[in-house]
C-alpha cells in the first residue's frame, strides 16, 4: 500500500493546474502488534550470538514478543531510520531492502514503538498492554548509540559488585546483559539488568574502530533508564563526542537506585 500526504503542485499544462500525490515511504511494522497480549513468563533471550565482525543484529530463535520487526521501502536512503521504544530515541538499522528487524525485551504493562523512516519520512506507532504481571522486565537499561556508519563504539558497564559487562563478557551471574556487539555504525548496544544490585555502577564507552579514518569524530549517546515502566521511571541521557580510536571515556557514574 502506498501512502500520500498531500496533493502539490507540479507544473502548468494548457493553462491548467496539474497535481500529483506526494509518495511517502511505505512503512510497516509486522511486530509488535497493537492492543492486548499475554505472553509467557519465561524470559526471552537478551543476548544474540553474534559472529565477529558483526554484519547485523542476530535475531534468530527470537519469539515474536521479543522483536520489533518491519520493512521500509520507498524511502530515500539517508542513514538510519529512528526507533523509539517507551521513549528511548535510538537508531534503527535497514537493510538494502528495507527489512529491519531488532530484538528488545518487553516489559509487562503498557509499551510504546516508534518506527520513523530515513530522512524524516513515514512515520508508524503501536501501542500496546502486556497484562503478564509477572514477566521480568528490564528495572535497568543502558542505552548506548552514536551518528556514524563505519564505526565501532563499545559500551561497558561495572556493577556495584565489580562485574563488568561489554562485547567480551556480555553475560555476568548478577543478571547483567549486553544484548548484542554492533561494530558497523549506529548501534544500538544495550544494558539490561532485570534485578539491578544496589550502589555505584560506571558506564564507559570505548571508540575501538573507525575504518582508518583518523580524522572521525563520532558523537556517542548513552541513555539511562531505571524503574522502566513504573510512576518513579528515571531516564537520563548525555552526548559525548568520541574524537579518536582507542579512546575509552567514562560517560557516567550514578546511583541505583
Amino acid at each position: 500500500m502506498k501512502y500520500y500526504k498531500h496533493l502539490i503542485y507540479l507544473c502548468l499544462v494548457s493553462g491548467n493546474i496539474a497535481w500529483v500525490p506526494a509518495v511517502l515511504a511505505d512503512n510497516t511494522v509486522e511486530t509488535p502488534r497493537g492492543g492486548w497480549r499475554h505472553t509467557s513468563s519465561e524470559e526471552a533471550g537478551f543476548s544474540q550470538v553474534v559472529n565477529y565482525p558483526a554484519s547485523s543484529v542476530n535475531t534468530l530463535g527470537q519469539p515474536e514478543s521479543a522483536l520489533i520487526k518491519g520493512r521500509i521501502t520507498g524511502a530515500p536512503k539517508k542513514g538510519p531510520g529512528k526507533l523509539i521504544v517507551n521513549g528511548v530515541n535510538m537508531p534503527l538499522s535497514i537493510s538494502e531492502t528495507g527489512d529491519y528487524s531488532r530484538p528488545y525485551s518487553f516489559g509487562a504493562g503498557s509499551n510504546s514503538v516508534e518506527v520513523r523512516a530515513p530522512g524524516g519520512g513515514d512515520t508508524r506507532r503501536v501501542q500496546f498492554y502486556d497484562a503478564n504481571a509477572g514477566k521480568p522486565q528490564a528495572r535497568l537499561r543502558v542505552v548506548l548509540s552514536w551518528d556514524s556508519d563505519g564505526t565501532d563504539l563499545d559500551l561497558h558497564v561495572i556493577s556495584p559488585d565489580g562485574q563488568h559487562v561489554f562485547y567480551g563478557n556480555r553475560v555476568v551471574p548478577n543478571g547483567g546483559a549486553l544484548d548484542v556487539d554492533v561494530t558497523t555504525g549506529y548501534g544500538p548496544e544495550i544494558y539490561a539488568n532485570t534485578s539491578p544490585q544496589k550502589g555505584v555502577y560506571h558506564v564507559y564507552v570505548n571508540y575501538y574502530g573507525n575504518g582508518g579514518d583518523d580524522k572521525a569524530v563520532t558523537i556517542a549517546k548513552v541513555a539511562i533508564i531505571s524503574e522502566e515502566g513504573k510512576l518513579s521511571e528515571k531516564q537520563q541521557s548525555f552526548q559525548v563526542p568520541m574524537r579518536k580510536a582507542g579512546e575509552l571515556t567514562l560517560i557516567k557514574s550514578f546511583s541505583y537506585p
